[in-house]
């Protein structure tokens, strides 16, 4: 399989089929979220191991983009791409086919690592084809078209889990990861313009870039804690509307259907205020998150069901999909000659530190409640606020 140029004549059915591409990492995350509690049982293990199947994901598809991005820099996109669909089509099978919760968890890892060379590859693909307000306006774009799968998957797989059982979602990973891998291989092509030199000195010189830049860096920070808070939804709230509430998982397949229109809603917020201010509509969003939180809290005291926690996490997480397009738009455009390696710095440490703070802060709270969870997006926010503070002279004139 020979490396074909992707021609000019062929960039738009290649950037609708990057867009389609997108949703994967978050089919990964979300389409078995309403399986959490039946994976717990049927497999005998306690829930913090099926919590920690997502964490593995996450910790494995943030610390291996800071690998990929440069070796997509360096050896190009279009072999990673359809070699990561491959496998991780394969591992999917796997995953369905075992017993093992310790066979699953390398699973995880496999296809957390196969994850990251898809996406990093699409983040880099608009960087290497279009410039300008254009590409502003398609890396933007990227978050709403990425929050399909947050809507979508766990939507299907409370059905699919209703109907199948928890294996049918891995069934269903690796029958879609396949379809994509035929795709990639029949209309994508390489896009890669100058590929850097395989070398330590060069590679060093590109993370220094990158990382001696401290309003990129501390734009890492704010989509690692934005993304914590849907995550914290994701891991507590099976158990809590399952187990808890006594709800079917078709029940927390629409809660988490509502949770993925959040983070589209911010997304769209984000991108129709793509040109003000950035310091000043993100301390708004700040400050809005921060009220939704004490009115959560506050109101737990007094009335808590289903109906008010999805109702305030739906309105934080507006807040949080909102600061998350910001950041991610600015920080993916921060260096456009490194384009692979800003991205998989970007994805890298911003999914790394998700994965700290959304497992490390259900670990402590152990959220079981509608207080319990506005008690673990406060400790969130604060993180959050902090990073803000330290932040706010660089982003004064942005």
């Amino acid at each position: 399989m020979g490396t074909k140029k992707l021609q000019p004549e062929k960039y738009v059915i290649a950037t609708v089929l990057t867009y389609i591409v997108l949703p994967l990492s978050g089919f990964a995350t979300d389409v078995y979220l309403p399986s959490f509690p039946n994976m717990a049982s049927q497999l005998g293990v306690a829930e913090h191991n099926i919590q920690f199947t997502l964490s593995l994901f996450l910790v494995s598809f943030g610390l291996s983009q800071l690998f990929t991005g440069i070796l997509l820099d360096v050896y190009g996109r279009y072999k990673i791409s359809l070699a990561a669909l491959f496998v991780f089509s394969i591992s999917c099978v796997v995953t369905g086919a075992t017993n093992s919760i310790g066979i699953i968890y390398l699973m995880r890892i496999v296809q957390g690592i196969c994850t990251a060379c898809t996406v990093v590859v699409c983040r880099a693909f608009f960087s290497d084809i279009y410039e300008g307000d254009k590409k502003k306006h398609y890396l933007s774009l990227m978050t709403i078209v990425w929050s399909a799968g947050p809507i979508i998957a766990p939507f299907a797989g409370g059905y699919l889990e209703h109907s199948f059982g928890w294996r049918s979602n891995f069934y269903f990973l690796a029958i879609y990861s396949f379809l994509l891998f035929i795709l990639q291989l029949i209309f994508f092509g390489e896009t890669v313009k100058d590929r850097i030199q395989m070398n330590f000195a060069s590679i060093a010189e590109s993370y220094r870039t990158l990382l001696s830049a401290k309003d990129f860096v501390f734009g890492i920070v704010l989509l690692g804690v934005s993304y914590a808070m849907t995550m914290l939804f994701s891991l507590s709230g099976p158990f809590i509307i399952e187990h808890r509430m006594g709800f079917s998982p078709v029940v927390m397949g629409y809660a988490s259907l509502v949770m993925g229109l959040a983070w589209m809603c911010g997304g769209f917020i984000g991108k129709g205020l793509i040109r003000k201010n950035l310091l000043y509509k993100i301390q708004i969003a700040f400050l809005v998150q921060v009220l939704l939180i004490v009115s959560m809290i506050f109101t737990a005291h007094y009335v808590s069901n289903i109906f008010t926690m999805v109702i305030f996490a739906f309105l934080i997480h507006i807040t949080a999909g909102f600061i998350f397009n910001n950041f991610f738009t600015y920080c993916l455009g921060r260096f456009p000659q490194l384009a692979g390696s800003a991205g998989g710095v970007t994805g890298g440490l911003a999914y790394s530190l998700t994965s700290i703070l959304s497992y490390g802060t259900v670990a402590a709270i152990k959220p079981d409640s509608q207080l319990t969870v506005g008690a673990g997006y406060s400790a969130i926010a604060i993180v959050g606020i902090i990073a803000l503070l330290f932040s706010r002279r660089m982003y004064l004139a942005k």
